[in-house]
């Protein structure tokens, strides 16, 4: 195998991961901000508040882009990998 086909293999691999946990780690951010904005907002300190709302709401970010998930790994996996153990 190829240094380059190597680099490239792990830069599509990288940018695959990050487009993955795009929507998980979007929904923690505006629920995190939302959350904290009505903390400053009614002056409620409450360390546990943000962890519910933060893992239903990932929760359900997940479950809604599993298939997104599983379809892109997928194809990754049969397009890229495969091949190259292959020989092709």
């Amino acid at each position: 195998m190829n240094e380059l086909v190597f680099y490239d293999t792990l830069r599509q691999g990288l940018w695959i991961s990050v487009v993955i946990s795009m929507p998980i780690l979007t929904a923690a951010l505006v629920t995190g901000v939302a959350i904290g904005l009505f903390q400053a907002l009614t002056s409620v300190q409450e360390m546990t508040l943000t962890f519910v709302p933060k893992l239903a709401a990932i929760l359900i970010v997940f479950w809604i882009s599993m298939a997104f998930m599983t379809e892109t790994l997928v194809g990754f996996f049969t397009g890229r990998i495969v091949p190259m153990i292959a020989g092709i």
